[in-house]
């Protein structure tokens, strides 16, 4: 069964992330970092910093939102990083974010979506995403145009939401993640499907072993998977 954020609309998955994420824009930033209580901020830095070695010069971030994974890859000081989303109202939020940094001359946000890219194939060195694979309407389609358009030797990572396992942070995280973060978001967002999606997006999304295996599916050579925070959310590293 595909988790979707409206229930009871018939749109396919994609058309719903993009309503979801339009209706979200103006208040995703803060709830991003209030309901992870800024720990994914941190998560992003960890996942960049294993693209050093690799010393990108162009980077291509799927599913970019408001662009904060692609401002913190100019860490590794690429010449060029493109975003991609299908919401255009997060676009709009990224873009105007990029001018008041500074940054639009380096960071370029467009529509874009990430089962169809227009890019040429083995054109970037390395593909980015945080928490964007989760919303992808047909995950190995999407995976597969990751791989199309990186160069050999390029790395892709994927920073996603996994489960925790270990008793008894297991137990209160899921109360949090099911029961008060929802009430939070919607009271924030006045979205009311946005923040219990994304729960159920979680719980249904393949982690860990059985995403490593969709990666080696999809292309990606010597994938491997780092948990974060007791298991929270996950990095996978994986290589063309």
């Amino acid at each position: 069964m595909t988790v979707v954020p409206y229930k009871d609309k018939s749109d396919a998955k994609k058309q719903q992330v993009a309503d979801m994420f339009d209706s979200i824009s103006s208040k995703y930033d803060f709830l991003n970092h209030f309901l992870s209580l800024g720990i994914d901020i941190m998560w992003r830095k960890k996942a960049i910093r294993l693209l050093e070695t690799l010393a990108p010069k162009k980077i291509l971030d799927i599913a970019t939102g408001t662009g904060d994974f692609a401002v913190e890859s100019l860490k590794l000081k690429p010449e060029q990083v493109i975003g991609v989303d299908i919401s255009e109202g997060m676009l709009d939020v990224g873009r105007k974010k990029m001018k008041k940094k500074g940054l639009d001359n380096i960071i370029t946000l467009e529509s874009g979506d990430s089962e169809n890219l227009r890019f040429d194939d083995n054109n970037f060195d390395a593909v980015i995403v945080a928490f964007g694979v989760r919303n992808f309407e047909n995950l190995e389609l999407g995976l597969n145009e990751m791989n199309r358009v990186l160069r050999p030797g390029g790395k892709t990572i994927i920073l996603e939401f996994s489960k925790p396992t270990i008793f008894p942070f297991k137990q209160l995280y899921n109360f949090y993640f099911r029961w008060i973060l929802p009430k939070i978001g919607k009271l924030v967002s006045n979205d009311n499907a946005a923040y219990t999606y994304l729960p159920e997006s979680v719980g249904e999304f393949p982690y860990g072993q059985d995403f490593l295996d969709i990666l080696a599916r999809t292309g990606f050579k010597n994938a491997q998977c780092r948990p974060l925070t007791l298991g929270i959310s996950s990095i996978y590293v994986g290589e063309k």
